[in-house]
């Protein structure tokens, strides 16, 4: 007799198997995990400097502070008496600056607040105490003056007495800042003697930008050149209209632009061979109605002169000015001890006309432009102006600009600039 097959047993096994099955995966896991608890989130740490009880605190210090499983959500910084220091965080997240310096031998206390993933805030704070007032000082200056208009080349130069050692120039570059509206950034260049250093825009300013500046360098320690005097800020604009001057030995002629659109054409008369003029890119430093010329003591000099409507381009006594006495020989040969020498209408005419700031171009001279002698910013190509920064130059900044626009004169060849220590402001010209 034949068997039949067990088919209903074996699909009853299968279905209960499979319930089986069913049943440890689900079942059994819940109540595994029934019992377990998200672990704890690490605590947050923050560390701050300066740190907890230090002492002689430079009044430049700034609260850098970090935290470990958090973020830093808040800073604070208030006095021995309670009062509360006004100051924000650097763009870059890197340290909470003061807006202003603190006092010698005061008492701070700075309190960090950090966040971690769940909202949940931890603060801790630190006692500090700073310095006296230090003996050796260095004297600083801004060449940007509160509320003043200036020309579209006005590069900012902030000057050191003493000079600022090579291995402190990054830290002093740190505490310069600049912001304009509209944006347009820029870079600071040093001088190699460290007794100057430059900052502009790859390009001209931007007619009718807004320029804020703070040198923030009152205690600043400058290595062994000793500590800053103070703080400087001022806030100007720059002028509506774009002037430049380029002047030809070739022709001896002035060619005033306006907004690039030739507006005057001057005769002039520059240094003779034993004084001769720099070639070079300047800008109007000075701008003077009357000044006096005194050279006594000087080899080529000798003499005293008051001169009008004067406008200095060198600390070395270049001056663009008036010149009645040398009227007859404007245009046709050269006379001065180094100036610009011009009718006197129509040096009356330019100081009405120019700005502080505004380009200077001299071509065809015997001499160059001397790095340093003035405001020479313009005198560098851009790619050789970033190199004399202290801090690395952001990766935008890095291509070559577009250089200055190319001069209708003769002779407008740029020769490389030579480098001498800055020499004190004279006006030895004529």
């Amino acid at each position: 007799m034949k068997r039949r097959p067990r088919i209903g047993l074996a699909l009853a096994a299968l279905a209960c198997g499979s319930m089986a099955l069913a049943g440890c995966t689900g079942g059994g896991g819940s109540k595994a995990g029934a019992g377990r608890k998200a672990a704890a989130p690490p605590p947050v740490a923050v560390a701050i400097a300066p740190a907890a009880n230090a002492t002689n605190v430079p009044v430049s210090s700034e609260v850098v502070a970090t935290a470990t499983n958090g973020k830093i959500t808040e800073v604070t910084l208030t006095d021995d008496k309670g009062a509360k220091v006004d100051g924000a965080m650097r763009p870059d997240g890197s340290s909470w600056l003061p807006s202003r310096p603190l006092d010698y031998k005061r008492g701070y206390t700075a309190q960090v607040t950090a966040t971690d993933g769940a909202g949940k805030a931890t603060t801790s704070t630190a006692k500090f105490t700073t310095m006296a007032k230090p003996d050796t000082i260095v004297q600083t200056s801004l060449n940007l003056q509160n509320g003043q208009s200036y020309g579209v080349n006005l590069p900012l130069v902030v000057a050191f007495d003493p000079p600022v050692p090579k291995e402190a120039r990054a830290a002093v570059q740190k505490r310069l800042l600049v912001s304009t509206d509209p944006p347009q950034p820029g870079a600071w260049s040093w001088l190699d003697e460290g007794n100057q250093v430059s900052y502009r825009a790859p390009d001209p300013w931007k007619p009718g930008t807004r320029i804020t500046a703070r040198a923030a360098l009152a205690g600043l320690p400058m290595g062994k050149a000793g500590f800053g005097d103070d703080d400087h800020t001022a806030v100007a604009t720059v002028a509506p209209d774009a002037v430049r001057m380029d002047i030809d030995n070739d022709t001896k002629q002035m060619y005033v632009y306006k907004d690039n659109r030739l507006v005057k054409t001057i005769p002039v008369s520059l240094g003779k061979p034993s004084t001769p003029s720099s070639s070079g890119n300047m800008v109007i430093m000075e701008k003077f109605d009357s000044t006096v010329f005194d050279t006594r003591g000087e080899p080529n000099g000798g003499y005293v002169v008051t001169v009008q409507d004067a406008q200095r381009l060198t600390w070395g006594g270049e001056f663009i000015h008036s010149a009645p006495w040398s009227e007859g020989e404007q245009g046709y040969t050269n006379t001065s001890h180094g100036c610009v020498n011009v009718s006197s209408t129509t040096a009356s005419w330019l100081m009405r006309t120019t700005h502080v700031g505004d380009l200077v171009r001299v071509r065809g001279t015997e001499v160059q432009l001397a790095r340093g002698n003035g405001w020479t910013a313009w005198n560098d190509s851009w790619d050789q102006f970033v190199k004399g920064s202290a801090l690395p130059v952001p990766q935008d900044l890095k291509p070559a600009a577009t250089p200055p626009p190319a001069a209708v004169t003769p002779g407008n060849s740029a020769a490389p600039a030579t480098t001498t220590p800055t020499p004190a402001p004279t006006n030895s010209g004529g």
